[in-house]
């Protein structure tokens, strides 16, 4: 749709030299592009709208390139599967529900866990296998000394949704260090800034990531000398070493109870709506209050099986797919790339998972991938990160009619999940009711009194699982004060209707939604401004709005000057930003005065 749609028609026209350009035509027979045109094809639509892309095989169509572009890209692998372990399947007492025990940090809760069901699998990926709580407490002994060797307080963890991911975290904390969740998505300038912010030297990765990172064109080079790579660590851990590790997990395990852990259970970042991303530490006290709130409200048993794809530095996916199973005792699967859709839908059918954690766009992919009967063990689908589209739920309902669909609504400040459909009566396009620990008002935008029921309003919230403030900020204090009592602002709006459910019905901030990512317009025009502003330049030439339906956003650029989209997008590279931040189009504006200007820029982004 809209200038997404005619950027990659102008582009097969010019690799085809097809004019007449249908979104059924086939790339190879009715276009003419070869595999190697077409992996051109891959490495461009990534490069120009930041969206990761499959193999080539995986674009068949022109209408493979749009949804490519539009960040629903699948990929085709379809890799043959490791065999599933028997032990996968051993529940005992599968009926008994799912439950967060008594304690004040996620180790203890996680110990709590171990001491009851030792040998019970908890998590698994097609790389590591499945793994019990006594496998995820040897390799936190045999990793723990290891990180305990460097000097600094917090340690950086840069690893998809995998087995892997989840040992570290536990690792880092039982070493007596933070975990600092590391999005290698945001660009060099966001992620040097993050970085700097929470003074991470050291960032616990995989070579292997690094290498399918370059593959895919994101550059980490920069950060290169700061990594600590697992294969590299795993290496150094001798025989004897792994045989005491094993023969400490069946002792007492008090002396892990000791470690002095740090108030702040993890550092998470913002998107950077308003300019740069701040740093948000989350106390181990947020995140279980959280976790106890999700486990009440979905009813949840031991029988559960997970899908994990949602990566550890979005909030929803460490809270969701992390800390969930280390926390409860469901089990998760993981897969690191939400994108390879059809060995997402293999691993469903394979591990049996009952639930599906993920953003729309991601659902979507599984659904459309899916042969017949490979969703059929699926109970529930959480969506969350962005508004589920229509055609998500219809998808959804028409494949597994029995899936209950439950929409959420989240921010990193508040643990994340702020509110959601209970499945046992879900309300399409709405985000449900707020978690029960939460207090929240619907104010008016002044925050002077709340709006009555169906009327749109601010969204304040208060309780266990929201932030106490961002690290090392100096900035405006995100709380106000109403009613007498402290809130956290979320910058939301949404209405409430009789039955205390919510509706989302837009943001005050700045910032659109890509693919899950958070998007920051004030962002781009920081790095475009230099290059167009002149110090004896009377008003801002360039602005940069948002255009479509939440579906399908696009970043448009304003301007009073002539430019080329192509030289501002190579800017935006240039000044750090990932390409997700490139503009779709660029708007002229016939401008004959300054206050002219201004009406016509204002006007332009209140219609977009």
């Amino acid at each position: 749709p809209g200038a997404t749609h005619e950027i990659v028609i102008n582009k097969l026209r010019e690799v085809s030299g097809v004019n007449d350009i249908k979104n059924d035509d086939f790339l190879a027979s009715d276009l003419g592009l070869d595999s190697l045109a077409r992996a051109e094809l891959i490495i461009w639509i990534g490069q120009e709208f930041g969206f990761p892309q499959g193999d080539s095989d995986s674009l068949v169509t022109v209408a493979d390139c749009l949804f490519g572009a539009s960040g629903q890209v699948i990929s085709s692998n379809r890799s043959r599967l490791k065999p599933v372990s028997d032990q996968w399947f051993v529940h005992g007492n599968g009926l008994e529900p799912a439950m967060v025990h008594d304690g004040e940090t996620i180790p203890e809760v996680f110990l709590e866990q171990f001491i009851n069901a030792p040998n019970s699998v908890v998590i698994a990926d097609q790389t590591s296998g499945t793994k019990t709580y006594r496998q995820l407490v040897t390799g936190l002994l045999l990793l723990k000394p290891l990180i305990e060797k460097f000097p600094d307080r917090h340690m950086g963890i840069m690893l998809p949704a995998s087995v892997g991911a989840s040992t570290l975290y536990l690792a880092v904390q039982f070493a007596g260090k933070i975990p600092v969740m590391i999005n290698w998505t945001v660009g060099e300038r966001n992620l040097r800034h993050c970085l700097k912010l929470a003074g991470v030297n050291h960032i616990l990765t995989a070579r292997s990531l690094v290498n399918v990172l370059a593959d895919r064109g994101v550059d980490v080079d920069f950060i290169r000398d700061r990594f600590i790579f697992i294969e590299d660590m795993g290496g150094s851990l001798t025989l004897p070493q792994k045989i005491f590790a094993l023969a400490k997990s069946y002792t007492s395990c008090s002396f892990l109870r000791k470690t002095d852990f740090p108030e702040t259970a993890v550092i998470l970042f913002t998107s950077g709506s308003e300019n740069m991303p701040k740093a948000v530490p989350l106390s181990h006290g947020n995140l279980l209050a959280n976790l106890r709130d999700i486990v009440k409200g979905l009813s949840l048993h031991k029988k559960d099986r997970l899908m994990g794809i949602l990566p550890p530095f979005h909030s929803f996916g460490l809270t969701g797919t992390l800390l969930l199973p280390l926390c409860t005792g469901i089990r998760a699967v993981y897969h690191t790339n939400p994108t390879e859709a059809h060995i997402l839908a293999m691993l469903t059918d394979s591990y049996k998972v009952t639930i599906l954690v993920g953003t729309p766009t991601f659902l979507n992919g599984i659904v459309r991938a899916a042969a017949p009967g490979q969703l059929a063990d699926l109970k529930m689908a959480f969506s969350g990160a962005e508004k589920c589209p229509e055609s998500v739920y219809g998808a959804l309902v028409t494949s597994c009619p029995k899936l209950k669909i439950l929409e959420g609504y989240g921010i990193t400040e508040c643990s994340p999940i702020v509110s959601y459909n209970r499945p046992e009566n879900p309300k399409p396009y709405t985000i449900g009711k707020v978690v029960d620990s939460v207090d929240y008002a619907v104010t008016d935008l002044e925050i002077k009194q709340r709006v009555p029921q169906g009327e749109q309003g601010m969204l304040l919230v208060r309780g266990p699982s929201i932030f106490k403030g961002y690290l090392n900020y100096e900035g405006s204090s995100p709380f106000v004060n109403f009613e007498d009592k402290k809130w956290y602002k979320t910058g939301d709006l949404v209405k409430e209707d009789h039955d205390n459910i919510l509706t989302f019905c837009g943001r005050l901030k700045r910032f659109v939604k890509l693919g899950g990512e958070m998007i920051s317009l004030p962002a781009i025009e920081n790095v475009l401004l230099p290059h167009y502003v002149s110090g004896d330049q009377e008003g801002q030439p360039i602005a940069i709005g948002a255009a479509g339906n939440e579906e399908y956003p696009e970043i448009i650029l304003f301007t009073t000057i002539d430019v080329q989209r192509s030289v501002v997008n190579q800017q935006i590279r240039d000044g750090g930003l990932s390409p997700l931040h490139n503009v779709r189009r660029a708007v002229l504006l016939i401008l004959f005065s300054v206050p002219m200007q201004i009406k016509r820029i204002n006007r332009k982004l209140k219609k977009s």
